[in-house]
């Protein structure tokens, strides 16, 4: 798949557009978003990243069509799981609902760049060392082992304020003991600070949201890696998912506690395709410890839309099992 360099500026370019007319369409003036417009706007993302993936599809085969739309269903996903922790954020910080947009925005454009660098070295890696797949498949085993553990064991919540980048910030910058509009500095009016320049609580709140996302990026770029290694396509699922994730995050906000099977449907996900990285690390062999560094062919290898059936099918599946529990318990999710 050849990319010319100024594919990669116009597509970076019309998605920084959407970004700036996401934020002065919606985030300057802050409101709470209704359920109608999360669902428009939410269906709308959708829809565009539809349309690109017929563009990949037209423009660079069928083969990569696939890859794109295998990516992005994946890549929304792991964003749903990443809204749980958004969520606490937001409660910790009690962030009035109304400026909430702003947060996610900003801060899901800061973990977007983050992103692209690690897509970049990842690509890089890739290039220079393909076992590098050994690696990534581990990875993303151990965590989808990790899920299942955590769920068995009923795993407290996290708390936002223990974990260490939300430290790292609040000891980096001063930080007012209150919030002041959806104004992300201000001067300090009382006491030793008065007039020092500080940040608010919301500030603190969509950088703890930027850097905990590309936490998760972790997983989710090995893992679109282990679908397709167009390092343009890693990108643009990762940019399209997260394009939309403001909307979702209202959108299912009052269903997330009911998706009491998500983290094991991400793991059977995350375990499958760790699983495929494993088989292709070892079409591409050259470890001497394996096969004397040769090649080893040990299964035929599943094409991109068997992969697409698996994690769609996984993904509903866990959606209707998930919502026929809680409804048996009358809305309430069940440990």
């Amino acid at each position: 798949m050849n990319v010319p360099l100024w594919v990669w500026l116009v597509t970076g370019a019309v998605i920084l557009a959407f970004f700036i007319f996401d934020f002065y369409s919606h985030v300057r003036s802050p409101h709470e978003p209704t359920l109608k417009e999360s669902g428009l706007w939410t269906l709308f993302y959708i829809c565009v990243a539809v349309v690109f993936g017929g563009v990949v599809w037209a423009v660079w085969g069928h083969e990569h069509g696939i890859q794109f739309f295998t990516g992005y269903v994946t890549e929304q996903a792991l964003s749903v799981d990443n809204l749980f922790v958004f969520a606490l954020i937001m409660g910790s910080f009690k962030i009035p609902r109304k400026y909430q947009q702003k947060v996610l925005l900003i801060g899901i454009i800061i973990a977007l760049v983050f992103r692209l660098v690690f897509i970049l070295l990842g690509a890089a890696v890739i290039a220079a060392w393909s076992d590098i797949f050994y690696l990534f498949a581990i990875f993303l085993i151990y965590t989808a082992i990790k899920l299942i553990v955590d769920e068995i064991r009923d795993a407290p919540e996290t708390n936002p304020n223990d974990m260490a980048i939300i430290k790292l910030v609040r000891k980096a910058v001063d930080v007012t003991p209150q919030y002041h509009g959806d104004k992300l500095t201000h001067r300090m009016d009382d006491g030793s600070k008065k007039g020092k320049f500080a940040f608010t609580p919301l500030f603190v709140a969509l950088v703890s949201i930027g850097l905990i996302d590309v936490m998760f990026a972790f997983d989710s770029i090995p893992a679109i890696y282990g679908i397709t290694s167009e390092a343009f396509l890693v990108f643009t699922t990762n940019a399209f998912a997260l394009m939309g994730l403001r909307q979702m995050y209202f959108l299912i906000d009052g269903l997330l506690d009911r998706l009491v099977y998500l983290p094991y449907g991400l793991a059977v996900i995350l375990g499958f395709i760790g699983l495929k990285l494993i088989d292709h690390a070892l079409r591409v062999n050259s470890l001497p410890l394996i096969n004397g560094g040769r090649p080893v062919e040990l299964v035929p290898e599943p094409s991109t839309a068997v992969s697409l059936l698996v994690i769609v099918v996984t993904l509903v599946v866990v959606a209707v099992a998930s919502l026929l529990r809680t409804r048996r318990r009358g809305g309430r999710p069940v440990a």
